[in-house]
């Protein structure tokens, strides 16, 4: 998709757009806000060759990507259909940026993104102007309003049969739940190339897909092919967990081509700034590495700040230790100093810049179980409960707030992480890696995830963190993103069934009515991944006419059930016209004499 570029190669990338390639039968279509005459709203619209219903609106993250009158330059970044929205909004000014004093620009290995903004966005330290702020204020925003056009999936039209009216999802409620702390939309203002989504437990439930370089493989533009095709396939979030010594304009390149919120963990680069030594690590490095993402837009920062020092004990009997990097660097740092976590002591004033830009929180869980043996242990709630005290104190910022989870956990323990998450944090909505319901299969740990992560999903989980089949084994190529993004859509998808979402039950009712009625194009277009589908059938069936014929090779001509039980159907039909037949040529009397 996109060509590899060094410093020494300066080609421009913008060729590389006409090689995105856009679902089949699938085009961009956009709804437009009655509210606001700047917000319109992508999604895909899915033709259909069902005689009855002609079309489908689906949820789409791709962006401008896939818009067919769109032209991009990975230069210059995606069009910014937050800057109307922004500049009309009381409270924000433009501001020169903060000086770096830790960030050496020598380090630099890569080709820096080109089309730097020389000024950034914040706010006017007499005004507020997070969307919590606004929410509690009554205040509906275009973010607002965007995500509640987004999450109905054009299900407006649809009303009757299969959609209520109380299936609508409505500004309005959006407005109250973000005011309510039980969801959140991730929205930096200096994101903006940002198409706002929500996360929370009365919405569709969304999934994240990491991506990022390593200290040992280091390709601005891996990182960003990485990303398009993350949301070609639906990633509704990105987290840039890139660490080596280009992190700051990797990231650059990331946040300026991105239409899906990007979250990071900035203790990653803090230790890049300190030579990857955890015990030098400092609060007024930590404090600049915040600032320095926040300027460049990222909408979300996971911060450990609940690894505290007491804590840290109640790890050494586990079987696995403390497997988050995050933690494992913040347990370090406070046994080589034995002070409390600089995170938790200054987490008031982390949650004072977080409110400048309007950054969200995911609260780290740094303790979460590495292995089924240290599910849900002392110091995993441990940590949990201090989180719930730390929502408070951002609630009062007015940050938004979600809590991340684990983990390793078995199937009968998955219910109690999510009942107590919802006692301990209020509410705030939860975002969970996986959990891996058992431990025994490297390889396949986007499956051993999936089952847990549809699971958590159906009680109560908002978002769910991909996992590759690399986990636990190196670091995923762009093949791996794909399946960890289809496989945590398929998981997801299951628990918005579960969850009783009557626009996930629509597009399950027309797949399954394409598939018995033979409809084999319908099947692929209106699946999770077409061309795998469709490339499937086509291994042992290729011919154009075989998608028209009423078997596949599974079973043949002669024994495809679906093709039975239509002929049951046809003839329950015709047997029932017959005996109507013969009613009334009997006189259509109720009553004969024998």
């Amino acid at each position: 998709m996109l060509k590899k570029l060094n410093k020494e190669n300066k080609k421009n990338l913008s060729d590389s757009l006409s090689k995105f390639k856009k679902l089949p039968k699938s085009k961009k279509v956009y709804f437009k806000s009655d509210r606001f005459k700047e917000v319109n709203v992508g999604m895909r619209e899915i033709t259909l060759e069902d005689q009855d219903i002609k079309n489908l609106i689906v949820y789409d993250t791709s962006g401008f990507y896939s818009d067919q009158n769109y032209n991009h330059s990975y230069e210059k970044g995606l069009k910014s259909i937050r800057s109307g929205w922004l500049s009309n909004r009381k409270g924000i000014k433009k501001s020169s940026k903060t000086k770096l004093r830790f960030l050496d620009h020598s380090k630099c290995k890569v080709r820096t993104f080109p089309s730097i903004p020389n000024k950034i966005l914040k706010r006017d330290q007499m005004s507020e102007i997070t969307q919590l702020y606004f929410a509690r204020n009554n205040i509906v925003t275009e973010e607002m309003e965007y995500c509640a056009i987004r999450e109905n999936e054009g299900r407006e039209k649809l009303i009757g049969k299969f959609i209520k009216k109380e299936d609508i999802v409505t500004p309005e409620f959006v407005r109250n739940e973000i005011a309510s702390g039980r969801a959140i939309i991730p929205s930096n203002i200096n994101h903006k190339e940002l198409e706002p989504m929500i996360i929370g437990q009365n919405f569709l439930v969304k999934i994240n897909a990491n991506i990022g370089n390593s200290a040992v493989i280091s390709d601005v533009y891996d990182e960003v092919e990485k990303l398009i095709w993350s949301i070609r396939w639906g990633s509704d979030t990105i987290m840039d967990l890139s660490t080596g010594d280009n992190i700051h304009y990797i990231r650059e390149w990331i946040i300026r081509n991105s239409p899906v919120p990007v979250g990071t963990v900035p203790i990653y680069q803090a230790l890049e700034k300190v030579n990857g030594v955890a015990e030098e690590l400092n609060w007024e490095v930590f404090k600049e590495t915040l600032i320095e993402q926040a300027e460049q837009g990222v909408d979300y920062f996971t911060i450990h700040a609940g690894v505290r020092l007491p804590f840290i004990p109640m790890t050494v009997d586990r079987l696995t230790g403390i497997v988050s990097r995050g933690g494992s660097i913040i347990a370090k740092w406070c046994l080589a100093h034995h002070k409390e976590n600089f995170l938790y002591t200054n987490f008031e004033e982390i949650c004072g810049i977080m409110k400048d830009y309007d950054v969200s929180f995911s609260l780290g869980d740094g303790l979460r179980p590495g292995s089924i043996h240290d599910a849900n242990d002392e110091s995993q709630f441990a940590e949990l409960k201090t989180l719930g005290d730390l929502t408070d104190i951002a609630w009062k910022f007015n940050v938004q707030v979600m809590i991340e989870g684990p983990g390793h956990v078995p199937i009968q323990k998955i219910k109690e992480n999510v009942d107590l998450q919802k006692k301990y944090c209020k509410d705030a909505p939860f975002y969970t890696l996986g959990p891996l319901a058992t431990d025994i299969a490297p390889g396949y740990d986007h499956i051993t995830s999936a089952i847990g992560a549809a699971m958590i999903g159906w009680y109560g989980t908002s978002m769910l963190c991909y996992v590759t089949p690399k986990e636990h084994l190196g670091l995923p190529d762009k093949e791996d993103v794909k399946i960890g993004v289809i496989t945590y859509k398929i998981a997801a998808h299951a628990a918005d069934l579960a969850r009783g979402n009557r626009g996930a039950y629509y597009r399950d009712y027309l797949l399954s009515k394409a598939r018995f009625e033979f409809r084999w194009r319908d099947q692929f277009n209106l699946s999770l991944d077409p061309e795998t589908a469709e490339n499937y059938h086509d291994q042992t069936l290729p011919s154009e006419g075989a998608k028209l014929a009423h078997f596949c090779s599974m079973c043949g001509p002669k024994f495809c059930s679906m093709k039975i039980s239509q002929e049951i159907k046809d003839q329950s039909v015709k047997g029932k016209e017959e005996m109507s037949k013969k009613f009334k040529e009997l006189g259509s009397n109720i009553y004969h004499r024998s």
